[in-house]
This record gives C-alpha cells, structure tokens and sequence, in this order.
C-alpha cells in the first residue's frame, strides 16, 4: 500500500452564462487524486487528510471508499472543507483561488500522525500542504520518521495563490526533499522558484540533497530525469487536450505504479535502476497522463485505459 498524504477538497468550476456565474463542483486536491489515480491503476493506496464532518466532508469520505482507497488515515475535524475556484485558461490550464483558512485539510497535528501498518511500502508528500499550517510541521516530521524504511516521494506542486511566500516553499522543498527518494517536479514549478537557472543545475541540486532519482515534467515536451544513471528524456505525447487539470497528479502515480511494478520499492534499489528503466517509467507516466489530458477535470484513467492508449510521440 502506498500512503498519500496531504490535502482533499472540492473544486468549483466557473462558467459564465446568461443567468451569471455557475461552478460545477468536482472532488479534487492533488495528493486525492494521486491516491485515485494509484487505485484505479490496480494499486493499493490511502489517503492521509484531515476531513471535516460537514456534508461536503462526508461526500469527499464517500469517494475516498467509492475510489477504493483506503480510509483508515482520515483524520476527522469539525473545521470545514476547503473549496478552490477554477478557472480555465485558452490552453486549458487551471487558474486556481483557494478558500481554505482554517479548513479540515490543514488540520493535521504531531499527535494525529498515525503509526504506519507493515503493508506501507510508501509514502508520497505534496502541494500546499507542505507549507500551511499545522499540517506542513506534521507531514515534514512524518517523512523525517518514515525515511529509510518506505520509499518516499515529494511532488512540490507549488500554490502561490494559497501561500505567496515563495521563500517558504523552497525552504520546505528542500527540507523535505532531503527525506526524498524520488522528487518529482513541474518546470513551470522550478520557474517559479528559481527563474532564469537551467534545469539540470536544479535537478542536480535537488539530487545532491540525497534523492535517488529527480523527474522534471515539461507539460507537452515530456519529461526529464536525472540520477546515477545520467540524464533520460522523453518527450511528450501527441493529443487533443481538454485541460490539463490533474495531469501532473496522474504522471505522479504512474509513476509510482511503474516503481511497484518493477520492484522499485525502496530508495536503495531505485538507485540501481538503469537508462531503460527510467525511460520506460517516464513513457508509461507519460500515456497516462495524456489520458487525463483529453478529458475533462480530473478524469483520472484507469489500467485498462493505459493499456489500450496507443502512444504517439512528438
């Protein structure tokens, strides 16, 4: 079982229309989705969030248990649910507004971290929820506990529009990167963070704080990685895009699928991986994460979807 930790809440759509503005609410958060996506590519997941015990609270547990991912890490709150107005841009990509202070999701404390079941292989940390409070100090002392005995995995996925201070994200990258065994991370992130720096000066900082393994996503370009094993790319794949929401999420737990499934459990042995294993990771993430791409919101596919998806390349 792989644990995601981190933040679960509800997406509002905008459209406009005659009778003014409507949201289409969708279940989202990115380490949710990395848990959906890991259960319906056939892999044992749970989620770790604090969940508030409003009704939107109870429809987000619902769909945890819908999903197949295991709930036993919820943790519950009367504090209410986050919400995240979404707004599209021409290309598809997702402008996001946060409404969460206070919320459910950011309150997880030291004396909720749960003692981890053997079945844990994993452990995946993620989004604004490494730097909001209280749940940022929880998380970091988790990976801080769990590194060394499961594979950990940091995706920054860095929300400035729920905390501006980009200083304090960097901080908390590198601090909980130095407890990673694999960081994947957006180029449009370390823009943000590091502008005008190449990327493979980034990925072999980011390497030198103690990852096996650094993956930097390029959107439509594809995807570099960076490790013992040098310096793999692949590009990206050709396909009609309806957003681009989630598609980071589902490269994530791709990702993770291919590690299991290649008995990459543990930093020690992804650090044995060669060129060949790498590239063929990044090409299934890939094909997934195109899946995501031509639907709508954060339609995460599931195994049978990958496999049947005929991978063109650019």
């Amino acid at each position: 079982m792989f644990l995601v930790c981190g933040e679960m809440l509800w997406d509002l759509f905008a459209m406009e229309g005659e009778a003014g503005l409507s949201f289409d609410a969708r279940i989202g958060g990115s380490p949710f989705n990395v848990a959906m996506g890991l259960s319906r590519l056939g892999h044992d997941s749970a989620l770790l969030t604090g969940i508030s015990e409003d009704s939107l609270g109870a429809r987000l547990r619902a769909a945890v248990i819908r999903e197949g991912v295991d709930a036993r890490y919820l943790i519950a709150t009367t504090r209410p649910s986050t919400l995240s107005i979404v707004d599209l841009d021409k290309d598809g990509g997702p402008a996001y507004a946060f409404y969460g202070d206070n919320a459910a999701d950011r309150d997880v404390r030291l004396e909720n971290l749960p003692e981890l079941t053997p079945d844990v292989w994993g452990v995946h940390v993620g989004s604004y929820s490494l730097v909001v409070e209280p749940v940022g100090a929880s998380l970091l002392a988790l990976v801080e506990r769990e590194a060394g005995r499961r594979l950990i995995t940091l995706d920054p996925n860095v929300r400035p529009t729920v905390e501006s201070d980009l200083d304090l994200w960097r901080d908390r990258i590198s601090a909980f990167a130095s407890h990673a065994d694999l960081v994947k991370v957006s180029d449009e992130d370390l823009d943000l963070l590091y502008p005008g720096v190449d990327v493979a000066e980034l990925a072999e900082n980011l390497l030198k704080l103690g990852p096996a393994l650094v993956i930097v996503t390029k959107g439509g370009e594809g995807a570099e990685a960076f490790g013992q094993m040098g310096r793999v790319s692949v590009p990206g794949a050709r396909v009609a895009i309806a957003d681009t929401v989630g598609a980071g999420d589902t490269f994530h737990a791709a990702l993770v699928t291919g590690l299991a499934e290649r008995d990459f459990r543990s930093g020690a042995l992804l650090r044995e991986a060669d060129s060949d294993d790498v590239a063929e990771l990044l090409k299934f993430a890939i094909r997934a994460s195109a899946i995501t791409c031509s639907r709508r919101g954060a339609d995460l596919p599931r195994r049978a979807d990958v496999d049947a998806f005929q991978l063109e390349l650019n």
